[in-house]
């Protein structure tokens, strides 16, 4: 294992860093929304981006991984993730659609949808093959047969949802149509699946970062006096505000927003190692340090997003000066993983790195950053406390572009709380370059303040 040393960097910088005051930020509730994509250019946008995978990326993929034929099977109802990305990202109603890549040595991948229903878009990817219902079987068998593939790829055997989406009766259905010969054929799918969903187009970056935009100011609004009436407002009130407007916008999201609540002189629980989320009932009230875990999903691609707020006291003018430093804490934790993650590292080898960075300036801290895009946890190089010194069989390393959720917390002794420690959780999306980690959207280094 390649040894790292704490960065002097790092170390500098922190010195440098303390010495200075962060003013609170006022969540700025009047920034202009960005302009999201109608439906219809929305699709036309995926599907250029779905050609470019298709044409350009999808076979040396499957050449790398020794793959001579991939077949994705979607379930009417039950749809595998993968599907959405390997085929026009529309719904599929049919009882059981098979979409086939067969690499036959040229220099194009052949391309066959099996289907019951022969959507139009359906054409521009692939041939299709749309028999009746009784002879898809035969068809499959044959499409199969006249190929002769020596690797069966199937979505099965990962160690992620993502990487396993083919059921119990699809796999039965494959093998009892395709005979005991082809089904000592079959190798799972998951190398493939963790390149593919995890090699990012140039050209989706600035759609991500409008979805990024639109998460940090709806965040910024949920955490400002527009939302938030000390004495009067609930967690629930947060949560389902923020839900509506991801609604307004035609959007979904992934995971329901979370807040969470530390106070002074009251020990906030714990679920497993991090703290408990708040229930809906319970009321914000002054001398508040709050938190939200939120994001949401757009033209196939997710965002997380955590932030920090604190609601003033009556008198009070500012945040508290041991607050302020608790949160500085957390950005010297974001600059030291940073200054350590680039192309081709191991996601465990900059975890170590970034806490011997920590232990040597005395900073309680917790990672756990992963890969995002395609899914809010997606596939891709992760760096967590969890599994600090190995790496899944599955996961790579970093990889140039691709993006990544720096998911992390400090924990601070604040001398205006008697000493208590307060946890300040912070998660910001981010892009790799050749030249290290860059922010979608500025970080935040300052609590959101309510009135």
């Amino acid at each position: 294992m390649k040894q790292f040393k704490p960065s002097a960097i790092v170390l500098l910088s922190f010195l440098l860093f303390t010495s200075l005051s962060i003013q609170s930020q006022t969540p700025k509730t009047s920034e202009s929304l960005p302009k999201l994509l109608p439906v219809r250019e929305q699709q036309s946008v995926r599907e250029s981006w779905l050609k470019k995978r298709l044409d350009t990326l999808l076979l040396p993929m499957m050449r790398q991984q020794k793959i001579d034929m991939w077949i994705v099977v979607n379930e009417e109802f039950h749809a595998d993730p993968v599907t959405a990305y390997i085929a026009p990202p529309l719904p599929y109603a049919g009882r059981r659609d098979f979409f086939i890549f067969a690499d036959r040595g040229g220099d194009k991948l052949e391309r066959i949808a099996l289907v019951r229903y022969a959507e139009e878009h359906l054409k521009y990817f692939f041939e299709i093959q749309n028999p009746p219902g009784r002879d898809i079987a035969a068809t499959l068998r044959r499409i199969v047969d006249e190929r002769k593939p020596k690797t069966i790829a199937l979505n099965m055997g990962g160690t992620r949802g993502v990487t396993t989406g083919l059921t119990y009766d699809s796999y039965k259905f494959l093998s009892d149509t395709l005979g005991a010969d082809y089904t000592s054929h079959f190798v799972s799918a998951a190398p493939l699946i963790v390149e593919y969903m995890d090699t990012r187009l140039p050209e989706e970056l600035e759609t991500y970062r409008t979805a990024v935009e639109l998460t940090d100011i709806l965040t910024r609004r949920a955490f400002s006096n527009e939302v938030i009436k000390p004495g009067k407002t609930t967690v629930g009130d947060i949560r389902w505000w923020w839900l509506q407007q991801a609604n307004n916008f035609g959007l979904d999201v992934w995971f329901q927003p979370d807040i969470r609540i530390q106070r002074k002189n009251q020990a906030t629980s714990k679920t497993q190692q991090f703290l408990s989320v708040a229930e809906e009932p319970e009321v914000i009230e002054r001398g508040d340090v709050i938190h939200i875990d939120c994001g949401l999903n757009y033209m196939g691609l997710s965002t997380d997003w955590q932030k920090m707020g604190y609601v003033l006291r009556e008198g009070e003018k500012d945040v508290p000066e041991g607050l302020k430093k608790a949160l500085t804490n957390t950005n010297r934790l974001q600059d030291a993983l940073f200054s350590h993650i680039r192309p081709g590292a191991k996601g465990f080898e900059v975890y170590d790195a970034t806490m011997a960075d920590m232990k040597n300036l005395g900073i309680e801290a917790m990672i756990y950053s992963h890969s995002i895009g395609n899914q809010g946890h997606a596939l891709g190089a992760s760096i967590d406390f969890r599994r600090p010194t190995t790496g899944a069989p599955t996961e790579p390393a970093f990889r140039e572009g691709s993006y990544t959720s720096i998911e992390l917390n400090t924990s601070t002794p604040v001398a205006e709380w008697g000493g208590q420690k307060v946890t300040i959780m912070m998660e910001d999306d981010a892009y790799l370059t050749n030249d290290g980690m860059k922010w979608f959207r500025p970080r935040q280094t300052a609590f959101y303040v309510i009135r």
